[in-house]
């Protein structure tokens, strides 16, 4: 089943507007396994949903920094048989590979879109859409939305709640995580906190008495059905990218005020495609969430990389909605190549200012502190803030700390350091206070399950 909402968090944009990012999930109803996720800040789109099929045909690879404990070889599976079929098991995650046969989806659009429904042609796999006016349908997917909600998202800084009542005075000024950092989190929750939980709704025949988690979930039913590795090229992943159509210029592929040219361009100027049913136009493959290039399918089939004429200026990945924000920011002066020019260059400023963290116009007492928090490793949402921003909350977790449900929540502020906290001036006579009690009183000390369960 895969379904799109928007999580109840507050992350940070790349130009420093607080909002809820969109969260999409594949879930494995056999096993209740979330076999991919991906966060968007905002407007997702349907080459965000072909990606969760690929992702979840695929291992996980596990970060440097995780434990061991969170690799694939420590899981409850036939760990040695399964990496004989599939070397790419050997530094995976401990999470699921699953190729579904049938995938259920309700009717949004970009389910419904022609590159989805090709993605879906592309790997074998069919499409069932949710009966309308039905939302059990998908009951279990809604419910996985709702567990993410309360076993994740009230431990970020900046949960925002299902209501009103559950959710902090200014959400927004406790943001603190970008949406690269907020998925980077997700992934390492799923891992650690969701796929080894024991699932009431999980049970096998011969111990139907206990649970079991979505990993032994999957241990019994890979003995029961085997496992079929799925392996995708990079050339999978272009193929599965939306398509446009265009023509090729003198000045090579203009979309949306970018001009796309190289070499490989010039036996094809002027010239039409054999796709008389477009036009003559040429089939162009291209990444919302990555613009500094496209891919051109040539006259011999092979998709050509073609970049940006202003990518060797601009070195960080940017997407669509960065682009259109820039374009209402920037006036038009000149000619389109001045135009583009200019909205490089300021593509290239805001990149750079959310990368380093520093900002022509810092609020007073604020600017120091900042850099502080950069140098420690806070993220680099900054002060990529254009005029009339607000500036979200400083405070930040350290990039160490174990971010699993049942410790320190994971972007819950360190009372014990003086730099995490913004009404806190330099000199001030309580820097040095321990606030290990005030954390415990306040909850956000280690839980105790057992503890808990005595008391009640």
């Amino acid at each position: 089943m895969l379904d799109t909402t928007r999580l109840d968090i507050m992350a940070v944009s790349d130009h420093g507007i607080a909002g809820r990012p969109e969260l999409s999930i594949a879930l494995d109803v056999a096993t209740r396994s979330i076999l991919a996720a991906v966060l968007r800040p905002g407007g997702t789109k349907a080459v965000d949903a072909a990606l969760l099929l690929a992702e979840m045909a695929v291992p996980h690879p596990a970060r440097p920094h995780w434990p061991a404990c969170l690799h694939l070889a420590h899981a409850s599976i036939p760990y040695e048989r399964l990496t004989d079929i599939d070397t790419r098991l050997e530094h995976a995650a401990a999470r699921p590979v699953i190729v579904p046969e049938t995938v259920i989806i309700d009717r949004g659009n970009i389910y419904l879109s022609a590159a989805f429904r090709a993605a879906c042609e592309t790997l074998g796999v069919s499409l069932q859409p949710a009966p309308p006016r039905q939302p059990a349908a998908k009951g279990p997917v809604e419910r996985t939305f709702a567990s993410i909600n309360t076993l994740f998202g009230q431990y970020v800084a900046g949960y925002t709640a299902s209501n009103t009542v559950e959710r902090g005075r200014d959400v927004e000024k406790e943001a603190c995580w970008t949406v690269a950092q907020l998925q980077d989190l997700l992934d390492e929750w799923i891992t650690a906190g969701w796929q080894p939980r024991p699932h009431e709704g999980l049970r096998h025949p011969m111990t139907a008495k206990g649970a079991l988690s979505p990993n032994e979930m999957w241990a019994a039913l890979i003995a029961a059905h085997g496992y079929v590795p799925a392996p995708l090229t990079g050339r999978d992943y272009i193929e599965l990218l939306p398509t446009r159509w265009h023509k090729i210029t003198d000045r090579g592929i203009r979309i949306n005020h970018r001009t796309y040219d190289d070499g490989v361009l010039n036996p094809l100027r002027g010239q039409p495609s054999d796709v008389h049913a477009r036009g003559g136009k040429w089939e162009v493959h291209h990444n919302p969430h990555d613009a500094r290039q496209v891919w051109i399918r040539l006259p011999d089939g092979h998709l050509a990389e073609i970049g940006w004429i202003h990518r060797d200026h601009v070195h960080q990945p940017f997407n669509d909605h960065l682009w259109e924000h820039l374009k209402t920011q920037i006036e038009q002066r000149g000619d389109n190549e001045q135009y583009e020019s200019d909205l490089a260059e300021a593509l290239h400023a805001i990149l750079t200012r959310a990368r380093t963290g520093s900002d022509s116009r810092p609020a007073a007492g604020t600017k120091a502190r900042r850099e502080q928090h950069v140098q420690a490793g806070g993220p680099a949402w900054a002060a990529a803030l254009g005029r009339g921003s607000t500036v979200p909350g400083l405070a930040q977790q350290p990039e160490d700390s174990v971010r699993v449900p049942g410790q320190v929540a994971a972007g819950m502020h360190d009372l014990g350091s003086a730099d995490c906290l913004d009404d806190l001036e330099e000199g001030d006579e309580d820097d040095e206070q321990d606030w290990s009690a005030a954390a415990a009183a306040g909850g956000f000390g280690l839980y105790d399950a057992q503890r808990e369960a005595d008391q009640w």
